[in-house]
């Protein structure tokens, strides 16, 4: 019985030994024909407008006969319609129409008034889809003069648009979700993007000109890149190149708050009413809606358009932060009034024109890559559905790794090489133990055989 123990744990530990030896050789080779470490293979920009079917039928029907469309309560998409014909096609097509009285046409041509009058700091105007109107706000800066001046403009436009007064102060917002310092101030990365030759930081315009140097740390002992291109004003977005040329693990994620994060998967316009997320380091995660596009804001620096309207509030030190939804990338922060005490306007620069004018993609989750299926959904819209996107560690997950993971990374040489020596060590011990007790067993024969 004791002989029979010893066969079995002799054949034991040869069998782990030779499997080891196979698994460190089969590390070893994967390791060496696989790609070298890097960004998620393939990054790519994945565009679909939210709202699309809505979207579509603004298109096709013409900008004379429609007004725009948005998100209902119930979470259809309604198009606003001039006439009664217009009305059957977008009822025939499954949206809700709404009758109005003026065309995007004309709400456009208001718009474009505005914007050719003399430019007044603190005011800022969007067209309203919901109301067929375009609202004119004003902020606490604004004195009665340039406020009655103003109003004498829309005035001369006609009764749909509307003046309102707001409280606070049309300014831009620095921080975000991952801070960066510079000599200017700080702000914060946006998304992580690329040209197929190197990665940069997507952020604000107004963060910093041409020639910034980011750092990660207030003492500048970690410096993060250089700004390679920026806009603003007129558009508030900017290229920060990574010192390194790589944007490194985790390079989808985008942080939310708590050590957590939320993996991006593709980048889209939004639609008027959608439920969407915003990430700031000074306020953290907060939600709200969509309410207006191509909005035009005077900051006190100069004039930005085409930005994207919501009621999610921010704060100062918030600048450049993600705009998401079900992980898709729309925005990042430009500026606004309020606080996320009382509320407030807050603007976003929209992530897909800054992609097409800086010729980059995003770079997305592995999950979103060529071939791997059907492009992302834009976010959901229906009321109390939407969410931030798929929750992430920030450090890229190696925290939630196993052994067997780490293991069987295909990238695992040196764990590879250290399992195959161990298993090495393992059969030469294995060898000498059982020659040694064949040795005192042959002793312990012949010893009893002669005395």
């Amino acid at each position: 019985m004791r002989h029979a123990r010893r066969r079995f744990v002799r054949r034991a530990a040869r069998l782990a030994a030779a499997g080891g030896l196979l698994l460190g050789g089969a590390m070893v080779t994967q390791a060496v024909a696989s790609e070298p470490p890097g960004p998620p293979a393939t990054p790519r920009t994945l565009a679909q407008p939210a709202g699309d079917s809505a979207a579509g039928l603004v298109r096709r029907l013409g900008t004379g006969r429609t007004a725009g469309s948005w998100i209902g309560a119930d979470g259809r998409p309604v198009v606003a319609v001039t006439d009664p014909g217009a009305a059957a096609e977008v009822r025939r097509a499954g949206a809700e129409p709404k009758l109005v009285g003026h065309s995007l046409d004309e709400l456009k041509s208001a718009t474009g008034v505005l914007r050719s009058a003399p430019r007044v700091p603190g005011t800022a105007w969007a067209v309203d889809y919901r109301t067929n109107e375009v609202v004119v706000r004003a902020d606490r800066t604004v004195s009665a003069t340039d406020w009655s001046r103003l109003t004498h403009v829309a005035q001369g436009i006609g009764g749909f648009v509307r003046m309102e007064r707001t409280g606070g102060t049309f300014t831009t917002r620095l921080n975000g979700a991952q801070p960066i310092l510079s000599t200017g101030g700080r702000c914060s990365a946006g998304f992580n993007v690329t040209d197929g030759r190197a990665d940069f930081i997507l952020t604000a315009g107004h963060c910093g000109p041409k020639g910034s140097v980011w750092f990660a740390d207030a003492r500048a002992a970690r410096e993060v890149g250089q700004t390679a291109d920026s806009a603003f004003p007129g558009s508030d977005f900017s290229l920060v190149r990574y010192a390194s040329g790589r944007a490194g693990e985790a390079a989808d994620v985008v942080a939310i708050g708590g050590g957590t994060g939320v993996r991006i998967t593709g980048a889209a316009d939004p639609a008027v009413g959608q439920r969407v997320f915003r990430s700031g380091s000074t306020s953290g995660l907060h939600d709200g809606r969509v309410t207006g596009l191509d909005a035009t804001v005077n900051y006190p620096e100069g004039t930005v358009t085409g930005l994207i309207q919501t009621d999610v509030c921010a704060e100062p030190g918030d600048s450049g932060g993600p705009l998401f939804s079900e992980g898709v990338a729309l925005g990042v922060t430009s500026g606004g009034s309020g606080d996320c005490t009382s509320g407030g306007t807050t603007f976003f620069q929209p992530v897909t024109k800054a992609l097409r004018t800086l010729g980059v993609r995003l770079i997305v989750s592995a999950q979103a890559a060529p071939n791997s299926g059907p492009s992302p959904k834009a976010p959901s819209s229906a009321p109390g559905a939407a969410s931030p996107g798929a929750p992430s560690p920030v450090g890229g997950g190696a925290e939630g790794t196993t052994l067997l993971s780490r293991l069987a990374d295909t990238r695992a040489v040196g764990p590879g090489l250290l399992v195959v020596a161990g298993s090495l060590v393992a059969l030469v011990a294995t060898r000498w133990l059982r020659e040694e007790q064949d040795r005192r067993a042959f002793r312990r024969h012949y010893s009893t055989m002669w005395g």
